[in-house]
């Protein structure tokens, strides 16, 4: 059995819970995103009950630039819009220990002080959830792997609109980046 971190020495890190996914109007809704709302809640109540810094590593993209992304997929997440808010079962508590840390590409490390920002918390573990697992949960579990932090990624609080495809990087990311585990096991650990 993995023994449980002590407060601070780790950080949820909520991976796009935004409104373009999480919400039935959302321009990049997906149903299978749906069975993740009550994980990523429950994990939610966890870090904040024991004071834990929580990131809402959000996608925003500037009107009117050109951009990366837009080369790739279809214009999406525009920083004013809806689709780019907080989805609101995930809305960030007040007086807690939240971040929104705004994100122009998959990973939520690159092109941020996501890095800076959890190293200043003294941070060892990253816990990460959201969507999708094989685009910016994975981009993201590499990154983290690569400054040198600790994985967990639970299973049951990701999902993808490509269900082969987030398997894949679940295998990939427990095989090479860190650990999946159930969601009991990421609660016990946290």
């Amino acid at each position: 059995m993995t023994r449980p971190l002590q407060p601070g020495n780790a950080a949820l890190i909520v991976v796009d819970g935004i409104n373009a996914f999480f919400s039935r109007s959302g321009s990049l809704h997906y149903p299978a995103v749906e069975a993740t709302v009550d994980p990523i809640r429950a994990l939610l109540d966890r870090a904040r009950s024991r004071g834990d810094l929580v990131v809402h590593a959000v996608e925003r993209h500037r009107r009117g630039f050109d951009d990366l992304e837009a080369r790739r997929l279809p214009e999406h997440c525009p920083a004013d819009s809806e689709d780019a808010a907080i989805f609101p079962a995930f809305a960030i508590a007040p007086g807690g220990r939240e971040v929104e840390l705004p994100k122009r590409r998959f990973s939520a490390f690159f092109g941020t002080d996501l890095a800076l920002l959890l190293r200043e918390q003294s941070t060892e573990t990253v816990v990460l959830c959201g969507c999708k697992t094989n685009v910016c949960v994975r981009a993201t579990a590499q990154d983290a792997f690569a400054w040198g932090y600790s994985v967990v990624v639970p299973e049951a609080a990701t999902s993808s609109n490509r269900p082969h495809l987030a398997q894949a990087s679940l295998e990939d990311i427990d095989r090479y980046m860190g650990r999946v585990v159930s969601l009991a096991e990421a609660l016990e650990l946290l």
